[in-house]
């Protein structure tokens, strides 16, 4: 049914187009909007309407809405507020959830708006009271007590020592002082968190100039400052204890009742189970569960109806005698996750259809009505290729599991993986905060359970040799996150496996072995986003195998074709060359575009048939939800940490962080060792139970972090401050000194040394030949060419006799510096430097043209066209070089043939000539650097910037600019 926009107030106009909080307070019956230096307060005589709005990455706004009632409002400003806030969502398109909220008992994700806290003022606007002014050059002492151990909840209290007790944290305020009394009861995390609202009055109270002091239940005179707290109330005496209705005073278990709501009226719906199916979408319903009443309104209900649904709400309150419950409104296909929970198997949640109908309706009467009304904003989509947030330069180490033990995979092996195998990884690399440590496990698709046990065993002991200091993640084949093929940067993983375990399981239940053979059929996808950065990926021979949007590598022992799709990018095809060099490094294959393809090709998949065109699509990752979690008997209980930031991760404490694509368990530093052991088991039940019913895989990527250890891909989520992992103590401890001296920078923290595993008698850092550079910047370029992995798996290759003719050789790599230079050197040293760093970056020069490696000619036999070049080609057609002589003198030669140079020593070409798509292609040049035969005149006319400034790009971004000039 549609909705009546002539009873939206005007005053909405325009509202929940942007990220941020937009409040209006109730005054003579109206929706006035507060400005935004006054957002946070709030007058105990008046009602408040927030909505605060989230920008989500799909491009789509969240919108919640709160009608805020102080303790003393009157009954007529609290009805306005809650038929405003219908109004409200419909101007919206009715896609809000709305909350009803009470003084004193506002909900986590409210106070989580107005961080620290809230603290109310006497006062209203039409209550009939007049806002408490208080008298700037005269200080009131005041006390308050606070409750909560993630958000908190602030009330004032009569300064008296019967407001006192053991189970609670008071804080007093003073004209020079500022106490915080920590009952006995109370919990390290509440007393933590109660510090925030000490430093809040401290900056809001005393612009920041008092002293603090913190007083703990039981210390009598013994200490200073117990002595002066206590002065202030006339001495000590012993404190009450709470009654029991104050013990109790929470809600019993409490069976839910759902009522539909008909003309105001409330009638029982009978039914054993609740199900979706109880729910029409033309009525209105209330869900009582004691704590909480839900009001789920149809979309095709009248505005009039959700009102009435509303106050129906309200009334039910009322009659049970039941202030501090909870109204929560929520429409159609807009449903919670908690609201979802209490049904029986609540269908997946589809794409909710946001009315851009009705939020049309609302501005076009807005604009009959004289208001200037812009279009319906939405939120743009975040459009950013994820990058890897990670160094990925650094050592690594690889084993594969057998049986129940692991064994060491050489540099040339560790980047061979089979499906049926387990593998354990360490990679150690460089840091923010020094070296770091990454410790995995990897699970092929048809690897068995032993294998599997084994491994997170295994990576649990190596972790804790590594004194907890590594990140621990658990990984599975098909859900690899983006930090982990460029670790590997050339990557093949073959069908069948190579263990004993999986040998064994063969065997023993008769199964059709189909590990890989060189000589045998096989079918490889290639994948990635360059040349440090890809996969071959062995897929089932067969046509359905195929996607237009990949290039792929056939093989039949000797026979060897490169299949490249519609849809692939010049990229696709440049690694589905290079990885040629990985799988058949010596022959030559025949290029097959889709669509022209030759009948043994089809013959080899077996028939032809239908296949997909569209890109694999990876989970795709989300908005982050932070979690505290309590682990006890096998039982997981979950606390969603709305807004969350770094200061709501407690060192006596376990949080999840679920960004979909990814899960995170950060265990602080002061957890029981018990319940630390415990957190991949933690972080699984986690993933189990889907907390957030958002269909998550059980193979979604699991990360154990230890406190201090973050690695950036996990702290990119807050705004981080690593100083506050260094201080010492518990967290009510580090608070204090914070609160006290203030956050001092933290000193440049030592790197931690390589650690030499016990289980393997190797060290973790391999010898030099192997080893990668670990020096890391954000805007470093690294030399084009073969990756240190890719050079290790074709190290059988590297002669002229066997080398793949089509990839040029591998660019010498520059050698970076751990340290920076320092200026107080000599110049002659640096220049020194300089002058052997540019010879190393000079490069090599093509011996045999791209060109060569062509398909062959559809017009010769198969036979002869797969044959491979005669060797003696290639090496009449390269200049000897002698000792000490770089490889450079042979371009540099060519130069002096009357071509012009540029900067840098090599010729200088048009732009015309160098582009891939070039009727008269330059030959003998480096064809994975280009860009670099351009002028400099003409380099900073295409790119826009100078050779050196595209130098300091990072290397995607580079690539991506190759790739629009045709360079690439």
């Amino acid at each position: 049914m549609a909705v009546s926009m002539r009873e939206v107030d005007p005053v909405f106009q325009g509202a929940g187009q942007k990220d941020g909080l937009e409040i209006w307070r109730i005054e003579k019956l109206q929706a006035v909007p507060v400005p935004k230096e006054s957002h946070g307060k709030f007058f105990t005589g008046d009602s408040y309407i927030i909505l605060k709005t989230t920008a989500l990455k799909n491009g789509s706004f969240r919108n919640d809405i709160h009608y805020w009632l102080g303790k003393d409002t009157s009954q007529d400003e609290a009805g306005t507020a809650a038929i405003k806030t219908v109004e409200l969502d419909a101007a919206l398109g009715g896609r809000a959830v709305q909350y009803r909220e009470v003084q004193g008992n506002e909900t986590e994700k409210f106070l989580s708006y107005f961080r620290p806290c809230i603290i109310p003022e006497e006062g209203g606007v039409a209550s009939g009271f007049r806002h408490t002014e208080i008298n700037e050059r005269e200080h009131v002492t005041r006390l308050f007590v606070c409750r909560g151990r993630h958000t908190v909840h602030v009330k004032e209290v009569p300064f008296a020592r019967s407001s006192l007790n053991h189970d609670d944290i008071f804080i007093l305020d003073t004209k020079s002082k500022i106490f915080q009394f920590n009952g006995s009861n109370s919990s390290i995390q509440e007393r933590a968190k109660a510090l925030e609202v000490v430093q809040y009055l401290k900056d809001t109270n005393h612009e920041g100039k008092c002293d603090v002091a913190a007083v703990e239940d039981g210390k009598l005179m013994a200490d200073a400052d117990a002595g002066e707290f206590w002065g202030l109330f006339g001495g000590f005496a012993p404190l009450p204890r709470k009654t029991f209705s104050e013990l109790n005073g929470k809600d019993t278990a409490f069976a839910s009742k759902l009522l539909c709501v008909n003309k105001g009226q409330t009638v029982s719906v009978d039914c054993e189970v609740l199900t979706r199916a109880l729910l029409d979408t033309t009525k209105c319903y209330l869900l009582d569960c004691g704590s909480e009443i839900y009001a789920w309104m149809g979309r095709e209900t009248a505005l009039e109806d959700r009102k009435r649904a509303g106050l129906a709400a309200e009334e039910l309150l009322r009659e049970g005698n039941r202030p501090k419950s909870h109204i929560i409104r929520l429409m159609e296909g807009f449903e919670t996750v908690i609201f979802r929970s209490k049904f029986n198997k609540w269908p997946k949640k589809a794409e909710a259809v946001v009315s851009d109908e009705s939020r049309g309706k609302v501005a076009a009467l807005l604009k009959r009505q004289g208001f200037n009304v812009k279009g319906i904003a939405k939120a743009a989509p975040v459009k950013e290729e994820p990058q890897p947030q990670i160094d990925c330069t650094g050592n690594l180490q690889v084993w594969r599991v057998n049986d129940s033990d692991k064994t060491f995979l050489s540099f040339s092996e560790q980047c061979k993986f089979y499906s049926g195998d387990c593998y354990i990884f360490q990679y150690s690399y460089t840091g923010d905060e020094g070296e770091e440590c990454l410790v995995g496990t990897w699970f092929g698709k048809r690897s068995i359970q032993e294998e599997r046990t084994a491994a997170i065993s295994l990576a649990d002991k190596m972790v804790e040799s590594l004194k907890f200091q590594a990140v621990l993640v658990r990984l599975y084949e098909g859900k690899e996150p983006i930090e982990f093929f460029p670790i590997f940067q050339n990557l093949v993983i073959f069908k069948g496996g190579a263990s004993t375990g999986y040998k064994k399981f063969v065997s023993e239940n008769g199964i059709e072995d189909d590990t890989y053979s060189e000589n045998g059929v096989a079918l490889f996808r290639i994948q990635g986003s360059g040349p440090d950065n890809m996969q071959a990926i062995q897929v089932d021979t067969a046509a359905p195998s195929l996607n237009s949007s990949y290039c792929y590598i056939l093989h039949d022992g000797d026979t060897v074709f490169t299949w490249v799709g519609n849809l692939s990018s010049s990229m696709d095809q440049e690694l589905a060359e290079r990885q040629l060099d990985v799988i058949k490094p010596n022959l030559q294959s025949r290029l097959l575009k889709e669509g022209s393809e030759y009948d043994q090709f089809w013959k080899l998949l077996g028939v032809k048939s239908e296949y997909p065109s569209q890109k694999i699509v990876r989970d795709q990752e989300s908005d982050a939800h932070l979690f505290s979690c309590t682990f006890s008997k096998g039982v997981l209980k979950v606390r969603e940490i709305f807004n969350f930031a770094q200061d709501d991760m407690m060192a006596e404490d376990i949080f999840i962080l679920d960004c979909h694509s990814s899960v995170f368990v950060w265990v602080g530093q002061h957890v029981d060792t018990k319940i630390r052991a415990q957190a991949l088991s933690i972080g699984e039940k986690f993933i189990e139970f889907d907390i957030l019913m958002e269909d998550l895989s059980r193979e979604t990527p699991l990360y154990v972090i230890a406190e201090g250890s973050e690695p950036q891909f996990f702290t990119r989520f807050f705004t981080w401050d690593s100083a506050k992992s260094a201080l010492h103590g518990n967290s009510f401890e580090r608070r204090l000194s914070i609160v006290k001296d203030g956050l001092k920078p933290r000193r440049d923290k030592p790197k931690r040394r390589p650690t030499t595993s016990s289980h393997t008698g190797r060290s973790s850092v391999p010898d030099k030949s192997q080893r990668r550079s670990a020096s890391f910047s954000p805007d470093r370029v690294r030399v084009r060419g073969r990756s240190p992995a890719f050079n290790a798996l074709a190290a059988n290759f590297e002669n002229s006799n066997t080398r793949n003719l089509s990839t040029p050789p591998p660019a010498a790599r520059k050698p970076f510096s751990k340290s920076s230079p320092d200026p107080a050197k000599p110049p002659q040293r640096a220049a020194s430097i300089a002058a052997m760093s540019a010879s190393f970056e000079r490069p090599r020069p093509t011996l045999i043209p791209k060109s060569i490696k062509a398909s062959p000619d559809v017009n010769k036999p198969q036979s002869e066209a797969s044959k491979p070049k005669p060797e003696v080609n290639a090496k009449e057609s390269t200049p000897a070089v002698k000792d000490g002589q770089t490889l450079t003198s042979t371009i540099q030669e060519d130069a002096k043939e009357g071509q012009p140079e540029d900067e840098e020593g090599l010729p200088a070409y048009p732009y015309d000539r160098l582009r891939t798509s070039s009727t008269n292609p330059v030959k003998d040049i480096d064809q994975t650097r280009r860009e670099t035969y351009l002028s400099s005149a003409e380099f900073r006319e295409k790119f826009g910037m100078t050779k050196e400034a595209f130098a300091k790009l990072p290397k995607w971004k580079q690539n991506r600019l190759k790739i629009a000039l045709q360079l690439f």
